[in-house]
Protein backbone atom coordinates (compact mmCIF):
# COMPACT_ATOMS: atom_id res chain seq x y z
CA UNK A 1 0.00 0.00 0.00
CA UNK A 2 1.46 3.42 -1.14
CA UNK A 3 -0.01 5.78 1.11
CA UNK A 4 0.15 9.62 0.51
CA UNK A 5 -1.43 12.55 3.22
CA UNK A 6 -4.38 14.29 1.83
CA UNK A 7 -5.18 17.82 2.71
CA UNK A 8 -8.31 17.87 4.38
CA UNK A 9 -9.06 20.97 3.03
CA UNK A 10 -10.22 19.77 0.24
CA UNK A 11 -12.55 17.18 0.65
CA UNK A 12 -15.84 18.11 -0.71
CA UNK A 13 -18.74 18.26 2.92
CA UNK A 14 -21.84 16.05 1.78
CA UNK A 15 -20.47 14.26 -1.84
CA UNK A 16 -18.95 10.82 -2.17
CA UNK A 17 -15.17 10.38 -1.49
CA UNK A 18 -13.34 9.85 -4.59
CA UNK A 19 -10.57 7.78 -2.85
CA UNK A 20 -10.81 5.49 0.49
CA UNK A 21 -9.29 7.33 3.45
CA UNK A 22 -6.97 5.27 5.69
CA UNK A 23 -5.12 6.19 8.63
CA UNK A 24 -1.35 6.07 8.74
CA UNK A 25 -1.46 2.34 10.10
CA UNK A 26 -3.29 1.20 7.07
CA UNK A 27 -6.34 0.80 8.47
CA UNK A 28 -9.73 2.20 6.41
CA UNK A 29 -11.49 4.93 7.75
CA UNK A 30 -13.71 5.59 4.60
CA UNK A 31 -14.45 3.61 1.89
CA UNK A 32 -14.41 4.75 -1.49
CA UNK A 33 -17.66 6.72 -2.18
CA UNK A 34 -18.42 7.28 1.21
CA UNK A 35 -20.43 10.69 1.96
CA UNK A 36 -19.11 12.72 5.10
CA UNK A 37 -21.83 14.53 5.78
CA UNK A 38 -20.83 17.55 8.26
CA UNK A 39 -17.48 19.78 8.70
CA UNK A 40 -17.97 18.52 12.52
CA UNK A 41 -17.75 15.04 11.43
CA UNK A 42 -14.64 15.64 9.30
CA UNK A 43 -12.93 17.47 12.18
CA UNK A 44 -13.76 14.79 14.62
CA UNK A 45 -11.79 12.53 12.66
CA UNK A 46 -9.21 14.28 11.54
CA UNK A 47 -8.65 14.72 15.38
CA UNK A 48 -9.00 11.31 16.49
CA UNK A 49 -6.58 10.24 13.37
CA UNK A 50 -3.86 13.35 13.16
CA UNK A 51 -3.55 13.30 9.41
CA UNK A 52 -5.69 10.98 6.83
CA UNK A 53 -3.93 9.12 4.19
CA UNK A 54 -5.01 7.91 0.22
CA UNK A 55 -3.26 4.87 -1.43
CA UNK A 56 -2.55 6.37 -5.10
CA UNK A 57 -2.03 2.94 -6.26
CA UNK A 58 -6.04 2.63 -5.56
CA UNK A 59 -6.54 4.05 -8.88
CA UNK A 60 -5.49 4.54 -12.53
CA UNK A 61 -7.68 7.78 -12.32
CA UNK A 62 -5.13 9.27 -9.71
CA UNK A 63 -2.44 9.28 -12.77
CA UNK A 64 -4.36 10.81 -15.61
CA UNK A 65 -5.72 12.83 -13.42
CA UNK A 66 -2.16 14.37 -12.54
CA UNK A 67 -1.26 14.59 -16.18
CA UNK A 68 -4.66 16.03 -17.14
CA UNK A 69 -3.77 18.58 -14.36
CA UNK A 70 -0.10 19.34 -15.52
CA UNK A 71 -1.36 19.25 -19.19
CA UNK A 72 -4.15 21.99 -17.93
CA UNK A 73 -1.31 23.97 -16.58
CA UNK A 74 0.93 23.99 -19.93
CA UNK A 75 -2.01 25.11 -21.90
CA UNK A 76 -2.56 28.10 -19.56
CA UNK A 77 1.24 29.15 -20.49
CA UNK A 78 2.15 28.94 -16.59
CA UNK A 79 5.01 29.55 -15.84
CA UNK A 80 7.73 26.86 -15.87
CA UNK A 81 8.35 26.91 -12.71
CA UNK A 82 5.30 27.10 -11.07
CA UNK A 83 4.48 23.81 -13.12
CA UNK A 84 7.60 22.03 -12.07
CA UNK A 85 6.87 23.07 -8.31
CA UNK A 86 2.84 22.03 -8.38
CA UNK A 87 1.32 19.13 -6.18
CA UNK A 88 -2.15 18.62 -6.39
CA UNK A 89 -4.46 16.08 -3.36
CA UNK A 90 -5.95 13.38 -5.07
CA UNK A 91 -9.07 15.32 -4.23
CA UNK A 92 -8.14 18.03 -5.98
CA UNK A 93 -7.38 15.99 -8.81
CA UNK A 94 -10.53 14.09 -8.88
CA UNK A 95 -12.85 17.13 -8.46
CA UNK A 96 -11.17 18.39 -11.82
CA UNK A 97 -11.70 15.05 -13.58
CA UNK A 98 -15.58 15.32 -12.37
CA UNK A 99 -15.22 18.62 -14.56
CA UNK A 100 -13.72 16.63 -17.68
CA UNK A 101 -16.44 14.11 -17.21
CA UNK A 102 -20.31 14.63 -18.88
CA UNK A 103 -22.94 14.75 -16.20
CA UNK A 104 -25.31 13.06 -18.83
CA UNK A 105 -25.58 9.30 -17.54
CA UNK A 106 -25.12 6.79 -20.01
CA UNK A 107 -28.13 4.34 -18.59
CA UNK A 108 -27.40 1.37 -21.09
CA UNK A 109 -23.57 1.54 -19.84
CA UNK A 110 -24.82 1.45 -16.17
CA UNK A 111 -27.04 -1.79 -17.05
CA UNK A 112 -24.28 -3.20 -19.51
CA UNK A 113 -21.95 -2.80 -16.16
CA UNK A 114 -24.41 -4.05 -13.52
CA UNK A 115 -25.18 -6.98 -15.77
CA UNK A 116 -20.48 -7.92 -16.29
CA UNK A 117 -20.59 -7.08 -12.33
CA UNK A 118 -23.38 -9.44 -11.33
CA UNK A 119 -21.48 -12.20 -13.42
CA UNK A 120 -18.43 -11.12 -12.24
CA UNK A 121 -16.19 -14.58 -9.65
CA UNK A 122 -13.56 -12.54 -9.72
CA UNK A 123 -13.06 -11.28 -6.24
CA UNK A 124 -10.73 -8.40 -6.50
CA UNK A 125 -12.68 -7.15 -9.87
CA UNK A 126 -16.26 -8.29 -8.49
CA UNK A 127 -15.46 -5.66 -5.92
CA UNK A 128 -13.86 -2.88 -7.98
CA UNK A 129 -16.64 -2.87 -10.48
CA UNK A 130 -19.40 -3.27 -7.84
CA UNK A 131 -17.50 0.17 -5.80
CA UNK A 132 -17.64 1.77 -9.66
CA UNK A 133 -21.13 1.30 -10.31
CA UNK A 134 -22.37 2.36 -7.16
CA UNK A 135 -20.38 5.58 -6.94
CA UNK A 136 -22.49 6.42 -10.14
CA UNK A 137 -25.38 5.48 -9.21
CA UNK A 138 -25.04 7.67 -6.43
CA UNK A 139 -23.63 10.91 -7.99
CA UNK A 140 -26.81 10.93 -10.62
CA UNK A 141 -29.04 9.60 -7.47
CA UNK A 142 -27.41 13.21 -5.86
CA UNK A 143 -27.65 15.42 -8.87
CA UNK A 144 -30.82 14.52 -10.45
CA UNK A 145 -32.47 12.03 -8.30
CA UNK A 146 -36.09 12.54 -10.59
CA UNK A 147 -34.08 11.62 -14.32
CA UNK A 148 -32.35 9.26 -12.37
CA UNK A 149 -35.44 7.31 -11.26
CA UNK A 150 -37.34 8.66 -14.86
CA UNK A 151 -34.86 6.53 -16.59
CA UNK A 152 -34.73 3.49 -14.47
CA UNK A 153 -38.46 3.42 -14.31
CA UNK A 154 -39.01 3.75 -17.98
CA UNK A 155 -36.17 1.01 -18.74
CA UNK A 156 -37.87 -1.04 -15.99
CA UNK A 157 -41.29 -1.06 -17.95
CA UNK A 158 -40.38 -1.11 -21.14
CA UNK A 159 -38.13 -3.91 -21.59
CA UNK A 160 -37.15 -7.12 -20.67
CA UNK A 161 -33.33 -6.93 -21.87
CA UNK A 162 -30.81 -6.97 -18.73
CA UNK A 163 -33.74 -7.26 -16.76
CA UNK A 164 -31.99 -8.53 -13.50
CA UNK A 165 -29.31 -5.73 -13.82
CA UNK A 166 -32.31 -3.02 -14.42
CA UNK A 167 -34.44 -3.93 -11.67
CA UNK A 168 -30.90 -4.10 -9.18
CA UNK A 169 -30.48 -0.68 -10.26
CA UNK A 170 -33.71 0.26 -9.35
CA UNK A 171 -34.49 -1.09 -5.90
CA UNK A 172 -30.75 0.06 -5.12
CA UNK A 173 -31.88 3.90 -6.10
CA UNK A 174 -35.40 3.94 -4.28
CA UNK A 175 -33.81 2.36 -1.25
CA UNK A 176 -30.52 4.85 -1.67
CA UNK A 177 -33.49 8.62 -1.99
CA UNK A 178 -35.41 6.57 0.85
CA UNK A 179 -33.02 6.34 3.58
CA UNK A 180 -31.48 9.22 2.68
CA UNK A 181 -34.62 11.91 2.34
CA UNK A 182 -36.86 10.07 4.73
CA UNK A 183 -35.57 7.59 7.29
CA UNK A 184 -32.02 9.92 7.66
CA UNK A 185 -29.99 7.15 7.78
CA UNK A 186 -25.95 7.20 8.18
CA UNK A 187 -24.24 7.53 5.05
CA UNK A 188 -22.80 4.27 6.14
CA UNK A 189 -26.14 2.57 6.47
CA UNK A 190 -26.85 4.02 3.53
CA UNK A 191 -24.17 2.53 1.30
CA UNK A 192 -24.29 -0.94 2.73
CA UNK A 193 -28.12 -0.79 1.55
CA UNK A 194 -27.90 0.14 -1.96
CA UNK A 195 -24.82 -2.64 -2.06
CA UNK A 196 -26.92 -5.27 -0.82
CA UNK A 197 -29.79 -4.04 -2.98
CA UNK A 198 -27.62 -4.46 -6.17
CA UNK A 199 -26.54 -7.98 -5.43
CA UNK A 200 -29.53 -9.39 -3.53
CA UNK A 201 -30.31 -11.53 -6.41
CA UNK A 202 -26.20 -12.50 -7.24
CA UNK A 203 -27.88 -16.04 -6.17
CA UNK A 204 -30.29 -16.25 -9.27
CA UNK A 205 -28.80 -13.57 -11.71
CA UNK A 206 -29.22 -15.77 -14.55
CA UNK A 207 -32.36 -17.55 -13.86
CA UNK A 208 -33.99 -14.08 -13.33
CA UNK A 209 -33.10 -12.66 -16.77
CA UNK A 210 -34.16 -16.41 -18.13
CA UNK A 211 -37.68 -15.88 -16.20
CA UNK A 212 -38.24 -12.30 -17.68
CA UNK A 213 -38.87 -13.84 -21.56
CA UNK A 214 -40.06 -17.70 -20.37
CA UNK A 215 -43.78 -17.91 -20.93
CA UNK A 216 -44.41 -20.62 -18.46
CA UNK A 217 -44.26 -20.76 -14.73
CA UNK A 218 -41.14 -21.34 -13.23
CA UNK A 219 -40.63 -25.06 -12.94
CA UNK A 220 -39.67 -27.40 -9.94
CA UNK A 221 -35.91 -26.77 -10.19
CA UNK A 222 -36.32 -23.62 -10.88
CA UNK A 223 -38.79 -23.29 -7.83
CA UNK A 224 -36.16 -24.44 -5.66
CA UNK A 225 -33.42 -22.21 -6.99
CA UNK A 226 -35.88 -19.05 -6.44
CA UNK A 227 -36.66 -20.48 -2.77
CA UNK A 228 -32.95 -20.57 -2.35
CA UNK A 229 -31.34 -18.10 -4.08
CA UNK A 230 -30.97 -15.50 -0.58
CA UNK A 231 -28.28 -18.34 0.75
CA UNK A 232 -26.90 -18.72 -2.51
CA UNK A 233 -26.18 -14.96 -2.52
CA UNK A 234 -24.25 -14.84 0.82
CA UNK A 235 -22.11 -18.03 -0.57
CA UNK A 236 -21.13 -16.02 -3.48
CA UNK A 237 -21.10 -12.81 -2.00
CA UNK A 238 -17.94 -14.20 0.62
CA UNK A 239 -16.29 -15.78 -2.20
CA UNK A 240 -15.88 -12.31 -4.13
CA UNK A 241 -15.04 -10.68 -0.68
CA UNK A 242 -17.80 -9.26 0.97
CA UNK A 243 -17.45 -9.23 4.65
CA UNK A 244 -19.88 -6.35 5.51
CA UNK A 245 -22.71 -8.52 8.01
CA UNK A 246 -25.28 -5.97 7.53
CA UNK A 247 -24.99 -6.39 3.62
CA UNK A 248 -24.90 -10.01 3.89
CA UNK A 249 -27.48 -10.67 6.35
CA UNK A 250 -29.98 -8.59 4.36
CA UNK A 251 -29.07 -10.08 1.09
CA UNK A 252 -30.10 -13.38 2.97
CA UNK A 253 -33.38 -11.82 4.38
CA UNK A 254 -34.16 -9.68 1.41
CA UNK A 255 -37.69 -12.28 0.84
CA UNK A 256 -38.42 -12.78 4.47
CA UNK A 257 -41.22 -10.94 4.55
CA UNK A 258 -42.57 -9.67 8.37
CA UNK A 259 -44.45 -7.41 9.28
CA UNK A 260 -44.44 -4.62 11.67
CA UNK A 261 -42.27 -1.17 12.56
CA UNK A 262 -39.16 -0.55 11.47
CA UNK A 263 -37.58 0.90 14.42
CA UNK A 264 -38.06 -2.41 16.60
CA UNK A 265 -35.69 -4.12 14.21
CA UNK A 266 -31.83 -4.42 13.29
CA UNK A 267 -29.99 -2.06 10.94
CA UNK A 268 -29.74 -5.52 8.72
CA UNK A 269 -33.46 -6.15 9.11
CA UNK A 270 -34.49 -2.93 8.34
CA UNK A 271 -32.15 -2.94 5.58
CA UNK A 272 -33.82 -6.32 4.26
CA UNK A 273 -37.60 -4.76 4.74
CA UNK A 274 -36.29 -1.70 2.53
CA UNK A 275 -35.14 -3.98 -0.01
CA UNK A 276 -38.09 -6.36 -0.25
CA UNK A 277 -40.98 -3.63 -0.42
CA UNK A 278 -38.35 -1.78 -3.21
CA UNK A 279 -38.17 -5.27 -4.64
CA UNK A 280 -42.02 -5.87 -4.79
CA UNK A 281 -42.83 -2.62 -6.32
CA UNK A 282 -39.79 -3.31 -9.11
CA UNK A 283 -41.53 -6.54 -10.04
CA UNK A 284 -44.78 -5.30 -10.53
CA UNK A 285 -43.43 -2.42 -12.79
CA UNK A 286 -41.87 -4.90 -15.38
CA UNK A 287 -43.09 -6.69 -17.86
CA UNK A 288 -42.45 -10.28 -18.66
CA UNK A 289 -43.11 -12.96 -20.99
CA UNK A 290 -45.61 -14.65 -18.86
CA UNK A 291 -47.56 -11.64 -17.85
CA UNK A 292 -48.44 -7.60 -17.96
CA UNK A 293 -46.79 -5.12 -16.03
CA UNK A 294 -48.84 -2.78 -13.68
CA UNK A 295 -48.53 0.63 -13.64
CA UNK A 296 -45.91 2.44 -11.56
CA UNK A 297 -48.72 4.17 -9.52
CA UNK A 298 -50.56 0.45 -9.00
CA UNK A 299 -47.41 -1.23 -7.86
CA UNK A 300 -46.49 1.84 -5.32
CA UNK A 301 -49.62 1.47 -3.69
CA UNK A 302 -49.41 -2.39 -3.32
CA UNK A 303 -46.50 -1.58 -0.97
CA UNK A 304 -47.98 0.74 1.05
CA UNK A 305 -49.83 -1.61 3.38
CA UNK A 306 -48.05 -4.79 5.28
CA UNK A 307 -49.18 -8.45 5.12
CA UNK A 308 -51.29 -7.60 7.76
CA UNK A 309 -52.96 -4.88 6.15
CA UNK A 310 -51.48 -1.93 8.33
CA UNK A 311 -49.37 0.80 6.60
CA UNK A 312 -45.59 -0.54 6.43
CA UNK A 313 -43.24 1.63 7.30
CA UNK A 314 -40.52 0.80 4.78
CA UNK A 315 -43.22 0.82 2.13
CA UNK A 316 -44.31 4.82 3.12
CA UNK A 317 -40.59 5.57 3.49
CA UNK A 318 -40.23 4.62 -0.38
CA UNK A 319 -43.75 6.12 -1.32
CA UNK A 320 -42.14 9.70 -0.03
CA UNK A 321 -39.38 9.40 -0.94
CA UNK A 322 -40.46 8.88 -5.13
CA UNK A 323 -43.72 9.46 -5.12
CA UNK A 324 -47.24 7.65 -5.90
CA UNK A 325 -46.94 8.77 -9.33
CA UNK A 326 -43.22 8.50 -9.67
CA UNK A 327 -41.00 10.32 -12.60
CA UNK A 328 -40.95 8.22 -15.64
CA UNK A 329 -44.43 6.72 -15.24
CA UNK A 330 -47.71 7.85 -17.29
CA UNK A 331 -50.72 9.51 -15.81
CA UNK A 332 -54.32 10.80 -16.84
CA UNK A 333 -55.06 14.61 -15.93
CA UNK A 334 -58.36 15.93 -15.28
CA UNK A 335 -58.09 17.69 -18.78
CA UNK A 336 -58.43 14.30 -20.24
CA UNK A 337 -54.90 14.47 -21.32
CA UNK A 338 -51.75 11.73 -20.46
CA UNK A 339 -48.60 12.97 -19.33
CA UNK A 340 -45.36 11.79 -18.21
CA UNK A 341 -43.99 11.94 -14.68
CA UNK A 342 -40.86 14.71 -15.20
CA UNK A 343 -40.71 15.58 -11.72
CA UNK A 344 -41.85 14.66 -7.94
CA UNK A 345 -43.86 17.26 -6.26
CA UNK A 346 -44.58 19.08 -3.07
CA UNK A 347 -46.35 15.72 -1.84
CA UNK A 348 -46.63 12.16 -3.16
CA UNK A 349 -49.40 13.20 -5.28
CA UNK A 350 -49.08 16.23 -7.09
CA UNK A 351 -45.96 15.62 -9.36
CA UNK A 352 -44.70 18.29 -11.94
CA UNK A 353 -45.89 16.15 -15.53
CA UNK A 354 -45.30 16.81 -18.95
CA UNK A 355 -48.35 16.15 -21.73
CA UNK A 356 -47.52 13.85 -24.04
CA UNK A 357 -51.27 12.94 -25.83
CA UNK A 358 -53.81 15.80 -25.94
CA UNK A 359 -57.52 15.42 -25.13
CA UNK A 360 -58.54 14.50 -28.52
CA UNK A 361 -55.70 11.60 -28.48
CA UNK A 362 -53.20 12.94 -30.51
CA UNK A 363 -49.40 13.09 -30.03
CA UNK A 364 -48.63 16.82 -28.77
CA UNK A 365 -45.73 18.57 -30.91
CA UNK A 366 -44.03 20.51 -27.46
CA UNK A 367 -43.87 19.14 -24.80
CA UNK A 368 -46.29 20.86 -21.86
CA UNK A 369 -45.72 20.88 -18.84
CA UNK A 370 -48.71 20.80 -16.07
CA UNK A 371 -48.60 21.49 -12.56
CA UNK A 372 -51.12 18.61 -11.11
CA UNK A 373 -51.08 20.31 -7.83
CA UNK A 374 -53.92 23.03 -9.61
CA UNK A 375 -57.43 21.36 -10.04
CA UNK A 376 -57.86 21.80 -14.00
CA UNK A 377 -54.70 19.30 -14.67
CA UNK A 378 -55.15 16.52 -11.04
CA UNK A 379 -54.28 13.39 -11.52
CA UNK A 380 -57.01 11.39 -12.38
CA UNK A 381 -55.53 7.78 -12.76
CA UNK A 382 -52.35 6.38 -13.48
CA UNK A 383 -51.39 4.84 -17.03
CA UNK A 384 -49.72 1.68 -17.96
CA UNK A 385 -46.39 2.02 -20.23
CA UNK A 386 -48.50 -0.61 -22.35
CA UNK A 387 -50.85 1.79 -23.02
CA UNK A 388 -48.99 4.78 -24.50
CA UNK A 389 -48.86 4.07 -27.64
CA UNK A 390 -47.09 7.19 -28.91
CA UNK A 391 -43.46 7.75 -29.95
CA UNK A 392 -42.17 8.78 -26.90
CA UNK A 393 -38.75 11.72 -27.16
CA UNK A 394 -36.85 10.31 -23.91
CA UNK A 395 -34.08 12.97 -24.41
CA UNK A 396 -36.65 15.73 -24.22
CA UNK A 397 -38.55 14.22 -20.88
CA UNK A 398 -35.44 13.57 -19.74
CA UNK A 399 -34.46 17.32 -19.89
CA UNK A 400 -37.21 18.72 -18.04
CA UNK A 401 -35.86 16.49 -15.37
CA UNK A 402 -33.21 18.29 -13.97
CA UNK A 403 -33.61 20.69 -10.89
CA UNK A 404 -34.19 24.35 -11.19
CA UNK A 405 -34.26 27.05 -8.17
CA UNK A 406 -37.58 26.48 -8.56
CA UNK A 407 -38.19 23.25 -7.37
CA UNK A 408 -39.82 21.77 -4.42
CA UNK A 409 -39.89 19.03 -2.07
CA UNK A 410 -41.99 18.11 0.79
Amino acid sequence: MNLVTVNTDTIRIGTPIPLSLWDVNGILIAPKGFVIRSQADLDQVVAQRQQLYIDVAESEVHRRAYVGKLRSMVTDEKALGEIAESQFSSFELERTRDITLSDEPDWLDLQEQTHAMLRDSNAESFCARLDKLQLQLNRHARTNPDGTLFALIHLSSTELRRYSATHAMLVSVMCSLAAREVLKWPAALEDSLCKAALTMNIGMTELQDRLAVQKEQPNLEQARQIEHHGARGLSLLMQRGVTDPLWLEAVVDHHTKTPGPLAVRSEAQRMARMIQRADMFAARLAPRASRTSESPASAMQAIYFDENRQVDAAGAALIKATGIYSPGSFVRLASDEIAAVIKRGSNTTTPRVAVVINRTGMPTGELIVRDTSKPDYKIVAGVSHRDVKVQINLERLLALTKPTATDRRW
